[in-house]
């Protein structure tokens, strides 16, 4: 399936592995992926991206999965998927009251998750459906349109290599969350990152990044809005 033509999810946990589980499981069974790891980031993602659902942990620090949920429902009818390890009754009702489509007790089977997701996805209807947001974030000057995949200077588009749009559109696809350069070079190929090993990769990453930086940045040396995060990896800040 085109990932373009693909459902939209996003996934909501501050387990990171389970998250990063998650995100490759549900990929791998056909679906376009967005992770959050936790409430705060789930919204500054939400302002910018439009969803065909989300998958949401119930227990996480903070502002929980319940209260979340909650929030959504006041502007947002985007069906909603709760994972718990709470099993009793009472807290399958509460989900559902706080206005969840659905409910799965953990541990659960990733396979069992996608037949919960397809389900869900089988009976909302497109009539009622959340009218669809302009996929557009915001980077300084910069917009990015996310289904079209153009960055844009005001009306001037921003002309973009393959490798640099590739690394564009993975990076407008987890805003706020920190990509590794192991992530990078796989998502990239070997024929894109390029030969040499691992470290021999890695640092033609390092190279596609810089160039992608002074398309984006109004100071390349001390970008704000394409970030070195030490020991981690990159990270895009939207706005």
């Amino acid at each position: 399936m085109p990932q373009d033509a693909a459902p939209h999810l996003l996934i909501v946990d501050d387990d990171e592995r389970i998250r990063t589980l998650l995100q490759k499981y549900l990929v791998r069974n056909g679906f376009w992926v967005t992770a959050a790891r936790d409430a705060a980031h789930a919204r500054r993602v939400m302002a910018g991206l439009a969803f065909d659902l989300v998958v949401l942990d119930v227990m996480m620090p903070g502002e929980d999965g319940m209260a979340l949920t909650r929030a959504i429902r006041q502007s947002s009818e985007v069906p909603i998927l709760l994972l718990t390890a709470r099993t009793g009754s009472e807290d399958r009702i509460n989900g559902l009251e706080a206005g969840a489509d659905d409910y799965l007790p953990k541990p659960f089977e990733p396979r069992e998750l996608v037949l919960r997701i397809n389900a869900i996805l089988r009976r909302s209807p497109n009539e009622t459906a959340e009218p669809v947001r302009p996929q557009m974030l915001r980077i300084g000057p910069l917009r990015y349109d996310l289904e079209r995949g153009e960055l844009k200077h005001g009306d001037d588009p921003v002309r973009l290599t393959q490798t640099e749009a590739a690394l564009m559109r993975l990076f407008a696809q987890h805003p706020g969350e920190v990509l590794s350069r192991e992530t990078l070079v796989e998502y990239l190929g070997r024929d894109r990152a390029g030969h040499g090993g691992e470290v021999g990769q890695e640092r033609a990453v390092d190279v596609q990044i810089t160039r992608l930086r002074r398309k984006i940045e109004t100071d390349p040396k001390s970008p704000r809005h394409l970030q070195t995060v030490r020991g981690a990896g990159y990270m895009l800040v939207v706005e």
